[in-house]
């Protein structure tokens, strides 16, 4: 088992805290891109639908390569995947750097997203490293780090926008993931826990292929045409790629994702749960920043800059931070459980007062800000439940799938809003640029559609079993400190 560091030792001491650098590294790669959406159509020479997938392309191979560096975790070592994964995250943020080429980017943001897997890593470091009374709040922390990541990267994109070139930002980040890279490295232990096997190779592609035939449908319908017969078929394709994944997945010896685990009522529902809530979450930062910053002449918008934009959401990522504690407090005493249902209807909730309360800069910041209360409980619930339900060997891959199905979320949130704002929109007057922009009603809709997402997250979480931990050392402590040096 992995080799525990002595508790005075000061990489002891960072083991949460790089951890938690690395979480707000993976959130600061998936929310730095938001605030120059708006620019990047006319400094690449592309369309505002291939623009997006800058955005989509970050989380798409986010949510592929979860389960597949989760594998890899668990067979060569929780902290050498780790590594790789920022490594990569890096290259990917000097590619950015370094040119202005929209399918270079887009490929430069795919790279980025190996990043998504540092938070099921981490989580696997944690339960083998922590004391079990230490597990719940360090957890927690990791999830509240989306929150930090988005509250540090949004200002920080949006001051680059106004103030310098966009690659500055890219060079900026380039720099943290060294740092990051340096850090987990030196900090980390390394674990002699391996789970033998090999990968699946044919579930990997199974997977890409699938996920991509499904996003590309829509958001590149409006592009083709929703009328044209490539739009079914394209989206028909990825479905059905998706569906011979699962049956390859249910036959294969070493199968990229234990579907039969997954399917358990107490590791399923969190992960359902954990799809519509990412696609809550996501639409409350990509439509906020943009609805602040649309001209005052559509009649609803503020005209504001990046920045206040993006200050708009910053009180929300750091309630996010500060309901961490509350969330593994509640957690305790009253489970998990109804930590879940009680972040997830407050999300229902708070969409439903923007839909009407969308016009003034501090009721959106105020809906905003409980949006993201509501994520902070469902965010730092999903991986204790989750841990709670399946053996500790299995920890990465099972919450490497919960974070599967929170990318796949965001990723479909991506294109939808993308979809919804490009498509339900209006003409300014001729004496006022005749620009089209998207209408209120659009925003209107995104968060309609947020809300019903969020309403079917607790409706879900609230059919989860009261079940006891499955895992054996969730039940037995002791085997913890029993474990051997390495």
């Amino acid at each position: 088992m992995a080799t525990a560091v002595p508790s005075s030792s000061l990489r002891s001491r960072l083991i949460v805290p790089t951890l938690a650098f690395g979480g707000t590294l993976m959130a600061l790669m998936q929310t730095v891109i938001v605030p120059l959406l708006p620019a990047l159509p006319g400094d690449t020479g592309s369309s505002p639908g291939t623009v997006s997938w800058m955005l989509t392309a970050t989380l798409l191979s986010g949510a592929v390569l979860n389960p597949v560096l989760g594998r890899a975790g668990d067979m060569y070592g929780r902290r050498r995947i780790l590594v790789g994964a920022l490594a990569v995250m890096t290259v990917g943020s000097a590619l950015c750097a370094m040119t202005s080429d929209i399918g270079v980017l887009i490929a430069a943001r795919a790279l980025q997203g190996t990043a998504a897997a540092v938070v099921p890593l981490a989580t696997g470091i944690l339960r083998d490293e922590l004391p079990p009374h230490r597990v719940g709040s360090a957890v927690a922390l990791m999830s509240s780090t989306v929150g930090i990541g988005a509250a540090a990267g949004l200002p920080l994109a949006s001051v680059v926008v106004q103030h310098a070139d966009w690659h500055v930002l890219f060079r900026v980040t380039t720099g943290l993931g060294v740092f990051g890279v340096v850090l987990s490295w030196w900090v980390v232990p390394r674990s002699s826990t391996r789970t033998p096997g090999r990968f699946d190779v044919v579930g990997a592609l199974l997977l890409t292929t699938g996920l991509v035939g499904v996003l590309l449908a829509v958001s590149k319908g409006g592009d083709w045409g929703w009328t044209s017969p490539v739009v079914p078929a394209v989206g028909a394709a990825g479905a059905l790629v998706s569906v011979i994944w699962g049956r390859h997945q249910l036959r294969v010896r070493e199968p990229l994702v234990d579907l039969r685990l997954a399917a358990r009522r107490t590791v399923l529902l969190p992960h359902l749960a954990a799809l519509v809530t990412g696609f809550a979450f996501y639409a409350n930062w990509l439509a906020t920043v943009q609805l602040v910053q649309a001209p005052e002449e559509t009649g609803y918008g503020l005209g504001a800059s990046a920045l206040v934009a993006s200050l708009c959401l910053l009180p929300g990522g750091l309630t996010m931070v500060v309901m961490s504690p509350v969330s593994a407090r509640l957690s305790a005493a009253r489970g998990a459980r109804s930590t879940l249902v009680a972040g997830a209807s407050v999300i229902a909730g708070a969409y439903v007062v923007r839909v009407f309360t969308s016009e003034q800069m501090w009721t959106i910041a105020a809906g905003a800000t409980l949006c993201s209360v509501g994520t902070g409980l469902v965010y730092s619930a999903l991986p204790t439940l989750v841990i709670q339900a399946v053996p500790a060997e299995q920890t990465a891959a099972a919450t490497g799938l919960n974070v599967l199905m929170r990318t796949i979320g965001q990723a479909l949130c991506s294109t939808v809003v993308t979809v919804v704002l490009t498509t339900v929109t209006s003409t300014l007057p001729t004496g006022a640029g005749g620009a089209t922009y998207a209408s209120l009603d659009a925003y209107r809709l995104v968060f309609a559609l947020a809300a019903a997402a969020a309403l079917v997250a607790a409706i879900t979480a609230a059919a989860i079993p009261r079940a006891a931990p499955a895992a054996a050392e969730t039940r037995d402590p002791l085997r913890h400190a029993s474990r051997t040096s390495s």
